[in-house]
């Protein structure tokens, strides 16, 4: 699973995901990419989840792009703990995203089929997501 190697901080705050994505909402490196449309926090369980949907696919003749990263710690107190004594353990790695942050980006797969494993790929992700393509005229 997708982790950091080294962290400034063990702990970090929960902060908001509030506005839409200004930064990677754009395809960048494939022809067709699923973007999120709901800010969420994505777990590393859930990007591996939908990467091997993904990889079944791509194999040898495509090429897979993953544009988020989970770098924040999630923290969780034991069960059963009572109130106060601080702050849990980091349990699990999550990456804040934006609606319309772009997740994955496919290259050098049919349209038809990318599309119909996008849409399959998104359905493992806690977030509504849509398949954006490529226009060939369009200059970004």
């Amino acid at each position: 699973m997708l982790m950091p190697k080294k962290t400034k901080q063990r702990k970090e705050m929960k902060g908001r995901r509030r506005g839409t994505a200004t930064r990677g909402y754009k395809l960048s490196f494939g022809t067709i990419g699923l973007q999120s449309l709901d800010p969420a926090s994505i777990t590393s369980r859930q990007i591996e989840a939908a990467r091997k949907c993904l990889a079944r696919v791509v194999r040898r003749n495509g090429k897979l792009f993953i544009r988020v990263f989970p770098a924040r710690p999630k923290t969780k107190k034991p069960a059963e703990t009572r109130m106060g004594g601080g702050k849990g353990n980091p349990e699990f790695w999550t990456c804040k995203v934006r609606a319309g942050t772009m997740i994955f980006e496919l290259s050098g797969v049919e349209p038809t089929e990318a599309r119909k494993v996008l849409k399959s790929a998104g359905h493992k992700l806690p977030i509504h997501t849509k398949v954006v393509e490529k226009e060939e005229n369009s200059v970004f």
